[in-house]
């Protein structure tokens, strides 16, 4: 038989928690361990989106062509000739025989309303003249304009086309919606007649000339000033330093900076 100093431990079962063993020395009198407290997860406070709610009333109301540079989404890696070639791309009118035997039926019967269109998430480099070449296979397309930024002139990636028939556009509507055009899934939907913006093809079918607004401001910063000009200049310096004189005394501060202030120059007089 084993010496009992030889006995280093033996497991038992905790009476608390049945399915936890702990262990215990033979040479020290046997001590019940008090099962560990596992902190219970605190549940994050759930956040509703106040705008989720408000989406719906907000597209209702909403007129398609105004829009500000707010939230502006311009091409800002774009490269000026940057342009894609169209030959390439699949022609969906051609290929797809549902839709080919679809444009066919609204030719047969023409409408006379014409029918406008939403394309959102347009790819780098697609632009007026190869959009408007894309979707001619469609039908004949009256009116185009892509949203570009005030000041950069960069595109903002979406546009409106006007076609001459009401419904090959709602057939481009329906095809070209969700359709994916070089890593680009293309967003298009009908804008009904009481949605359209009246400014909405203000600049429409006019390609875009890269303004350089760098060279006006440099020209008009740097163009000689007559004798008026300089004349105002200097009064509005000298208006500007007794406001601020006036502010100063109104404060109670004393500070005299008749040293660096600016000083009408005094008139020569020609002898």
């Amino acid at each position: 038989m084993a010496p009992k100093s030889s006995l280093k431990s033996a497991s038992k079962t905790s009476i608390s928690n049945p399915g936890k063993q702990t262990s215990f020395s033979a040479d020290s009198p046997s001590k019940t361990t008090k099962p560990k407290s596992i902190p219970k997860p605190v549940k994050e406070p759930e956040v509703t989106s106040e705008k989720n709610g408000g989406s719906d009333a907000e597209d209702d109301d909403h007129l398609y062509g105004f829009s500000t540079d707010e939230d502006d989404s311009s091409d800002e890696d774009a490269v000026a000739g940057e342009d894609v070639d169209i030959g390439g791309l699949p022609t969906v009118a051609k290929d797809d025989a549902t839709v080919k035997r679809k444009l066919e039926k609204a030719k047969r019967h023409p409408t006379q309303d014409r029918g406008v269109i939403y394309m959102g998430c347009l790819p780098h480099g697609f632009y007026e003249d190869q959009l408007k070449g894309y979707l001619s296979q469609f039908g004949d397309i009256t009116r185009l304009r892509i949203s570009r930024n005030k000041k950069t002139g960069r595109s903002k990636h979406y546009g409106f086309v006007e076609f001459d028939s009401a419904s090959v556009a709602q057939i481009v509507a329906e095809t070209m919606d969700n359709y994916l055009l070089m890593g680009h899934i293309l967003k298009c939907k009908i804008i009904p007649k009481e949605k359209v913006h009246p400014e909405l093809w203000v600049g429409a079918n006019k390609k875009w000339k890269a303004i350089p607004r760098d060279q006006i401001v440099r020209k008009e910063h740097n163009k000689p000033r007559t004798q008026e000009s300089m004349r105002k200049a200097e009064k509005r310096l000298i208006q500007r330093e007794n406001e601020k004189k006036r502010k100063l005394a109104e404060l109670g501060i004393k500070y005299d900076f008749d040293a660096v202030s600016y000083k009408k120059k005094l008139k020569t007089v020609a002898s």
